[in-house]
């Protein structure tokens, strides 16, 4: 089967005409048209009717050649079909509208590391084709020029996602930190998403961030809600992110009375959680809060608190693959 991709971008191209946001304005016109698809010659997308010897697969989003081979293309707002073959040998997918659908067609044996990925749909909902790159290739995905020909039976695929398997996400308050981390998971078919805060019950405020992120994250994840970070690390299966450990330090401080009493447990936790960290059975994303920018609080206790998270960030952050601060929704990474 050969797919000719004349197009790889949005209904509008990328640049936009007439749009003038940083995206468009950084590219020259015509950059990607908008996506179109011949299958040999003679079947275009959406396959509602296909030629003789092609069969029209998922409501018309799939194909199956002649030859076997199956295609899939899943446009923006599409959800991924509840039928079809076992594995499909190439997917067309908007990946900037929901990542995690890939995550969903790996996890129903759609899409595995033999199946060509490429994304289409491009637009400004991305900022540079730099940023475009660096999120495929955590998610094993990639993107082709307009007019490139894909033929089914050659290694076309991004192949697995090229991602540490250690990342400390470090930022302050709304800076997009946890964003970027569920960003990094996004298409991986299995997650668990450990939360260490509290739920939220009895202040409004803290329930309604609580169920924002809740509503956030994939529906095919996994959530844990606890404080023991060692036992879960140390008992996984799957990918996970844990959000966050300034939250699990101020339960930690809680746990033993340390705000005002003796520290020396929470020093122990501390060992015992980078020992975890270290010998991760699983990839591992995880959150922190950046306490080193010169704030000195003013209690005793607050001074404690930011001199053992900052000493936290720093073993786990040499214990990691991958650290970057995010700031204002960019990544630095260190």
């Amino acid at each position: 089967m050969k797919i000719l991709v004349s197009g790889t971008a949005g209904g509008s191209g990328w640049p936009e005409p007439g749009c003038r946001c940083a995206s468009c304005a950084g590219l020259p016109s015509g950059h990607r048209r908008p996506f179109e698809l011949v299958v040999d010659g003679v079947a275009r997308f959406p396959f509602d009717d296909p030629p003789s010897g092609y069969r029209s697969l998922a409501g018309g989003l799939g194909l199956a050649g002649p030859d076997g081979s199956r295609l899939l293309c899943l446009p923006k707002g599409r959800p991924v079909p509840q039928d079809g073959p076992a594995r499909y040998d190439v997917v067309l997918i908007d990946l900037l509208d929901r990542p995690e659908r890939l995550g969903e067609l790996r996890r129903a044996g759609l899409a595995d590391d033999r199946t060509a990925v490429v994304a289409v749909g491009l637009d400004h909902r991305v900022r540079s084709e730099e940023e475009l790159a660096r999120r495929l290739r955590l998610w094993g995905a990639l993107a082709v020029p307009d007019g490139t020909v894909l033929e089914t039976g050659r290694a076309l695929s991004g192949g697995p996602a090229t991602a540490p398997w250690r990342a400390l996400l470090l930022g302050g308050s709304r800076s997009g930190k946890s964003a970027e981390a569920e960003l990094r998971l996004a298409a991986e078919p299995y997650v668990t998403y450990v939360a260490t805060g509290p739920s939220g019950a009895g202040d409004g405020e803290w329930a309604a961030r609580v169920r924002a992120h809740r509503e956030r994250r994939p529906a095919h994840w996994a959530t844990v809600e606890t404080a023991d970070l060692v036992s879960v690390i140390g008992q996984a299966t799957e990918p996970l992110l844990i959000d966050g450990l300034g939250t699990w330090l101020t339960a930690v401080f809680d746990e033993h009375g340390a705000w005002e009493g003796d520290r020396a447990p929470v020093r122990e936790r501390c060992d015992e959680l980078v020992a975890a960290w270290r010998q991760t059975p699983v990839r591992l994303v995880a959150v922190s809060d950046e306490v080193g920018m010169g704030v000195v609080p003013a209690t005793s206790s607050g001074r404690s608190f930011r001199d053992a998270l900052g000493r936290l960030n720093e073993r786990l952050a040499a214990e990691s693959e991958y650290v970057a601060l995010v700031v204002a929704g960019r990544l630095l990474e260190l």
